[in-house]
């Protein structure tokens, strides 16, 4: 499990990047570093939100420590680096997210590795690829298209990190079920924006 931890996120950007074929060369490198930096801040602090036993602050802890915000701080530098002209274009914020969290999961990793937990050893990784792809093909439809997609859009963009968020406590609580069709909810954007890229790719 530990394993999987380690590799799925830099796994994953390989695949993304063989299929959507973009990257900025100093994106990518400052999102390593940037990444690092954010790994070993939150190393150190541990929790912002100290989590609780099942109720509404370990759904909060889930969001803010483990699954939603690691991924949501990338998105928001790379806004930043858009209003700068360092980068350009909505592709991108998914391999510049999926980078930055490489570090991160290296780090998490070894933390985690003693707890042998499947939740955060399996889960909580496949959630951050899907909470970066996810949000991206939610950008990307609203840099293309109409007013109506952009509504359903940015209720998509609301909707991945909640339904994340969601899975992570319900598996926790031992709500399987609920967690199964979170995690469902959560994936499917990227699922789909990834077979939209390999057949573009072909």
């Amino acid at each position: 499990m530990s394993l999987f931890c380690l590799l799925w996120t830099p796994f994953f950007y390989l695949f993304w990047r063989s299929v959507s074929g973009r990257q900025n060369l100093a994106a990518g490198v400052l999102a390593i570093l940037a990444g690092c930096v954010a790994a070993l801040v939150q190393f150190f602090l541990d929790f912002f939100i100290f989590p609780g036993e099942f109720g509404l602050s370990r759904w909060l802890s889930g969001c803010v420590d483990i699954v939603v915000v690691p991924v949501l701080v990338p998105f928001l530098v790379y806004l930043l680096l858009m209003g700068l002209k360092i980068v350009s274009g909505a592709s991108g914020f998914a391999c510049f997210a999926l980078l930055w969290l490489i570090p991160g999961a290296v780090i998490k990793a070894l933390s985690w590795s003693s707890q042998h937990d499947p939740i955060l050893l399996i889960l909580v990784p496949i959630l951050w690829t899907a909470i970066a792809v996810g949000i991206t093909f939610f950008i990307k439809l609203i840099t293309e298209s109409r007013v109506l997609v952009i509504i359903l859009s940015l209720f998509g963009i609301l909707m991945v990190p909640f339904a994340a968020a969601t899975s992570y406590w319900a598996f926790f609580s031992q709500k399987s079920a609920i967690g199964f069709l979170s995690m469902l909810v959560a994936a499917a954007p990227a699922l789909v924006s990834a077979v939209v890229e390999f057949k573009q790719s072909e």
